[in-house]
């Protein structure tokens, strides 16, 4: 079978156009450079003089005149803290709390990926949120605002700021969490009072605090859907029917009993009212 010819047409075209591109590109940047030079030689204003001309005198400086970079430090502080901003809701809110309820709720229930996890993580921060109202009504009349009108120092409206949200978390934490902590800091516990218990020891005693309150609901919540799929899989057996999926048979029941006892409300009634 003969081979097909090249077409040496289009072939010679792609050359035309290529070494059209490549003329364009070099006398594009001969332009550059000879206008560059030429802005060089005519320049105007102070500057450093040199063998092509006058060029722009360049000075960068950090903070103010005199060498202060306190506001830079201030700026670089803050920008750290928005990147941290979504583990301080994690730490420090009920945000812990909600998501694993959650997350065990769509287990038990068997849904797979229903509600998405998007749609969880959504519900816990704004369940989070509605939580910490009172707390963060607190912080915004008796720091942010004083702070903003400049009627306090920095110093004190952290102050301010940590007050109630140290009531918050000291309410949610065992004592016994606590203790551990305090021991692990190598603190005297009967040196100081809960109130003045420091937040780096405060934070993680809070934090496991929240993690075995969410397991423990987690279990409750857990119960009446493992009883409705023990009972779906003693039928089935009864009934010899070993190869059907009992988790098949037992998932639309499970969605009936929730929706009948209005589910949504029961448990989301359950995790506010958790929080003391």
């Amino acid at each position: 079978m003969e081979k097909p010819r090249p077409d040496f047409r289009k072939l010679l075209a792609q050359g035309h156009r290529r070494a059209a591109a490549a003329t364009g590109l070099i006398l594009g940047i001969g332009f550059l450079v000879a206008w560059t030079l030429a802005w060089a030689q005519t320049g105007t204003g102070a500057g450093t003089e040199t063998a092509t001309g006058v060029l722009p005198n360049v000075n960068l400086q950090i903070g103010g005149g005199d060498g202060d970079a306190a506001g830079l430090i201030q700026i670089m502080l803050l920008f750290t803290l928005v990147t941290l901003a979504p583990s301080i809701i994690v730490m420090v809110t009920p945000f812990t709390r909600i998501v694993i309820i959650l997350g065990l709720l769509r287990n038990a229930m068997g849904t797979q990926q229903t509600p998405p996890n998007t749609v969880l993580i959504g519900l816990a921060l704004f369940l989070s949120l509605f939580v910490m109202m009172p707390v963060l009504n607190h912080i915004n009349t008796n720091a942010l605002q004083p702070y903003m009108a400049e009627e306090i120092g920095y110093d004190e409206a952290i102050t301010a700021a940590q007050a109630p949200l140290r009531d918050f978390m000291t309410r949610q934490t065992r004592d016994n969490d606590l203790a551990l902590f305090v021991s692990l800091a190598k603190i005297d516990a009967d040196e100081i009072t809960v109130k003045e218990v420091p937040m780096h020891v405060l934070i993680p005693a809070f934090m496991i605090s929240e993690l075995k309150t969410a397991f423990q609901i987690g279990f409750v919540i857990y119960l009446p859907f493992l009883v409705v799929d023990m009972v779906v899989a003693s039928i089935l057996m009864s009934m010899g029917m070993l190869m059907l999926p009992p988790i098949l048979i037992s998932l639309p029941f499970k969605l009936l009993m929730f929706v009948l006892s209005d589910g949504w409300n029961l448990v989301f009634g359950s995790i506010v009212r958790s929080f003391k």
